[in-house]
């Protein structure tokens, strides 16, 4: 044990006299490994001692929060899998007590508002946080967000307390130094340090995924805590890590500031999250979607349904449309939507940019609120036409007309109109991209067919016009989607 400290004092000493001569230590505000640590360095002596600085003036802003429920409901990993809320149970050690839920969080005003995760405080009966200091106050949950996993707290204090600042999560950079404060297996006013690892990472645990990931150790009871940078503001809520253990092992994940800053205002002004709604059902443009529609690059979000009574609906949105910009914001990726729409003021006028058939078209939209009962599906026509047959071997299909026999055998809904597959060739392009009998083709090339020879006359033409694959909108149950095959 003693040679391997030794050892590894002796390495760490080596590493720091290599990180002046490896990162430029003179280049202005540039913050160092040494200067980040609180060594001295003659470049940045500004950064001397810094993280020590910043958590000796921040530590008081920070809170134990505590709740108990009366009928504590049953908590697995749920949407997060190995994306666990420090906290849970499962894999991810022993869970809190029965009735009891732990967490962190910390002071946003003078008032006593208190943001922390929502899974530290979902159902509770009674929340009281613990300030650095030991002082106690019972809070009241004033709303929260379960999407965001973000809830906000209030106490009523005798005196005006110490609170933090947000800063802009969207300037923060891929190897940036950060901080955080938080109540690790209940050990209050723990600090770890580390950088930020990636940015925008999607852990399906909600639809408005856009989590930092950091090294900074982040354990069970950490949850609901601030990650700071080194402006000693508040750019992340930590909420989630990935561990096989239970324990901290380099991966954690916190929600942006920016994204935290706007459902803090809406909770404090209406007690709960109002978003944007554009009324489409969307999916991604896979590189073969984007060939078959004369994209030059696998981007945006292609629309596979309307809402009848959506904004979209009204203003001019059509299936098929792949949305390149909404509201002057790139949309890169067919995530980053419901996110940029999420956050729109409700009400506005703006502009979207669709590709469509070949060209870019720009339409006018009134944003919408999102209800939560909405569910973006398109209706189908009820048209229906007699029977027939036919095989398509480009693609590996057998199709049929609708049937009342055919309706029933593949419980397709009434109202679904289109082309039933009663049979795919094994190894053929439809059983490749998941095809099966009973699904419906509702499109081909984004028009509609109701016919097996119409499927079959724009097939062909496809392989006429020397496209290398066909866009084919499906219907199953109700679920509407487009699939690229090739050919």
């Amino acid at each position: 044990m003693t040679r391997t400290i030794k050892f590894s004092t002796a390495f760490a000493l080596f590493i720091l006299f290599l990180l002046p001569l490896s990162y430029g230590i003179g280049t202005p505000g540039f913050i160092t490994a040494n200067s980040a640590f609180g060594l001295s360095t003659k470049a940045n002596p500004v950064g001397t001692n810094l993280i020590v600085d910043i958590a000796k003036e921040k530590n008081p802003s920070v809170v134990f929060v505590t709740s108990k429920t009366k009928i504590q409901p049953a908590k697995g990993n749920g949407p997060f899998g190995k994306f666990a809320p420090p906290g849970r149970g499962g894999p991810f050690g022993p869970p809190p007590k029965p009735g009891n839920g732990t967490g962190t969080g910390f002071i946003i005003d003078h008032e006593g508002h208190i943001l922390t995760n929502n899974h530290v405080v979902e159902n509770a009966d009674i929340i009281k946080v613990t300030l650095q200091n030991e002082k106690e106050y019972e809070a009241q949950l004033v709303g929260s967000d379960p999407k965001t996993d973000i809830a906000v707290l209030e106490v009523k204090p005798e005196t005006p307390l110490p609170f933090v600042e947000f800063g802009s999560s969207r300037k923060a950079r891929v190897g940036d130094w950060v901080m955080a404060i938080g109540n690790p297996f209940g050990l209050g006013g723990s600090v770890t340090a580390g950088i930020i690892s990636a940015r925008a990472r999607n852990i399906n645990a909600g639809p408005y995924d856009d989590f930092i990931q950091t090294d900074a150790s982040i354990n069970r009871g950490n949850s609901g805590g601030p990650l700071f940078n080194m402006a000693g503001e508040v750019i992340g809520i930590n909420t989630a890590i990935f561990s096989p253990t239970g324990g901290s092992v380099g991966i954690g994940f916190s929600v942006p500031s920016d994204m935290a800053k706007s459902v803090v205002s809406q909770l404090r002004e209406f007690g709960r999250t109002r978003r944007g709604w554009l009324g489409v059902r969307i999916q991604p443009v896979s590189d073969e979607i984007a060939e078959s529609l004369g994209l030059d690059e696998a981007k945006g979000a292609l629309v596979a349904g309307v809402f009848d009574d959506g904004p979209a609906r009204e203003a001019g949105v059509e299936p098929g449309d792949v949305i390149l910009k909404f509201d002057g914001k790139e949309v890169p990726h067919v995530r980053q939507l419901p996110r940029i729409v999420a956050e729109t003021v409700i009400g506005k006028d703006i502009e979207v940019e669709v590709w469509r058939k070949g060209k870019i078209v720009n339409l006018q939209v009134q944003v919408g609120e999102l209800k939560e009962d909405k569910v973006a599906l398109a209706k189908a026509s009820d048209s229906e036409e007699k029977t027939k047959t036919s095989t398509v071997s480009a693609l590996g299909m057998t199709l049929s007309s609708i049937t009342d026999d055919l309706r029933k055998r593949y419980e397709v809904q009434d109202g679904v109109a289109g082309v039933v597959v009663t049979k795919v060739e094994t190894d053929s392009a439809a059983a490749e991209k998941g095809i099966r009998p009973g699904d419906v083709i509702v499109e081909v090339g984004q028009e509609e067919v109701s016919s097996p020879d119409e499927v079959v006359t724009k097939v062909t033409a496809v392989q006429d016009s020397k496209r290398k694959s066909v866009l084919i909108l499906l219907q199953r149950a109700e679920d509407l989607r487009f699939v690229a095959l090739r050919l």
